[in-house]
């Protein structure tokens, strides 16, 4: 072999030796662990025999009304304020009409929500049934139905549809005129109604 090839040979070793180390990947990055925050569980409102709020937008706001209905209901709303009555064992009783006119009188409101406290669960339990036994004197039907976990009574008239029950010692009754919306809709229109002013008012 002469000089000049053993030369080039050596070039050419040196320079496939450079490409072998140009060509070998780069040593992976570490990983590095992602760190995600804990996990934060909220417990959705429930149901609860809770004091008696004197704003009916803390037992059924307007917007949840609209949203239940499925529409907005033109008029206003109006807060009654009732008093103690002791020949019923009533502590407190607040009526929230929705949907009424400037001038119409309060039986004209197309929804009404009430709720009214008692001395003591059977007390309220007590007046739940005697307002049930009246309807059904006077020719109303009831059926049951479930409000949250509780039961309730769902009285039809010939002029309106109305849900009955209690929770400990708090009474709520929720009220739509017929033609509100259709009986099959009807009833659970008035559930929602009725658990939501069970329900006390997140942020409130």
């Amino acid at each position: 072999m002469s000089v000049r090839t053993t030369v080039l040979a050596a070039v050419v070793v040196l320079v496939c030796t450079a490409c072998a180390t140009e060509m070998r990947p780069p040593p992976a990055a570490p990983q590095i662990p992602t760190i995600l925050p804990p996990t934060t569980f909220t417990r959705a409102p429930q149901m609860t025999d809770r004091p008696l709020p004197d704003d009916c937008e803390l037992i059924v706001p307007v917007a949840s009304v609209h949203k239940f209905l499925g529409r907005e209901l033109p008029g206003e709303l109006r807060t009654i304020i009732g008093i103690p009555e002791p020949s019923l064992a009533r502590t407190g009783k607040v009526d929230c009409y929705y949907g009424l006119g400037e001038r119409q009188p309060l039986g004209a409101a197309p929804v009404v929500v009430g709720l009214a406290t008692y001395a003591d669960p059977a007390a309220a339990g007590t007046r739940v049934e005697e307002s049930v036994a009246a309807e059904r004197e006077d020719g109303a039907s009831v059926t049951q139905m479930d409000v949250g976990k509780v039961k309730a009574s769902l009285v039809s008239t010939k002029d309106e549809r109305l849900l009955i029950g209690s929770l400990g010692k708090t009474t709520f009754v929720s009220r739509a005129k017929v033609g509100v919306l259709p009986d099959d809709q009807v009833g659970i229109f008035l559930a929602a109604l009725a658990q939501q002013s069970m329900t006390p008012i997140e942020d409130a």
